[in-house]
């Protein structure tokens, strides 16, 4: 199955508390299909317990959960058909769970990037993107940064939209058209 074959799959980009998971939610209700929310995080301590709670009182009734830290690509293997629609939430923290649990980054984001361009249904991934503030002071953080942004690029080159949410105004990146470069 091509790119240009498939249902298709969004990324949504944005920085901490630019309302990218509230556009990805609009995005899946405004679909009118079956809404499978897929989460990432664990409550490790009460202020992530805190933060799911508001994510899903905000989503309301109408939503199936599931919690994977893990394992993506099962989840999106058993989950993404036609009728429905994927909302992960969020890559970031796969990433961070991929990281704590050694596992080796580099081809979990292969292996993702092969499943979203098998995907037999629609799905919408949101991620965080980190490299636009200073250079972190320490090793893994910079680690952490460098992964994070390798992984949005391999996501946005298989998926079929991305979008760039910012003070909740979302700006379209792909599809788009070559910008025509001038000297």
């Amino acid at each position: 199955m091509t790119q240009a074959d498939s249902p298709g799959a969004t990324l949504v980009l944005g920085g901490a508390r630019s309302g990218k998971s509230r556009f990805a939610e609009d995005l899946a209700e405004n679909s009118g299909l079956e809404k499978i929310y897929v989460a990432t995080a664990a409550a490790l301590d009460s202020e992530m317990a805190d933060r799911i709670s508001v994510h899903r009182s905000r989503r309301g009734s109408g939503w199936i959960t599931l919690e994977e830290q893990l394992d993506l690509k099962g989840v999106l293997a058993r989950e993404c058909r036609p009728g429905r629609v994927v909302l992960v939430d969020c890559l970031t923290l796969w990433l961070s769970n991929l990281i704590f649990a050694e596992k080796h980054v580099s081809s979990e984001t292969a292996s993702l990037c092969q499943a979203v361009a098998a995907l037999q249904g629609p799905c919408i991934f949101v991620s965080n993107e980190v490299g636009l503030g200073i250079v972190p002071e320490n090793g893994l953080s910079r680690s952490f940064r460098d992964a994070q942004g390798r992984l949005n690029q391999d996501m946005a080159q298989v998926c079929r939209q991305v979008v760039f949410v910012a003070a909740s105004l979302p700006t379209l990146l792909k599809p788009n058209l070559q910008p025509e470069i001038r000297l």
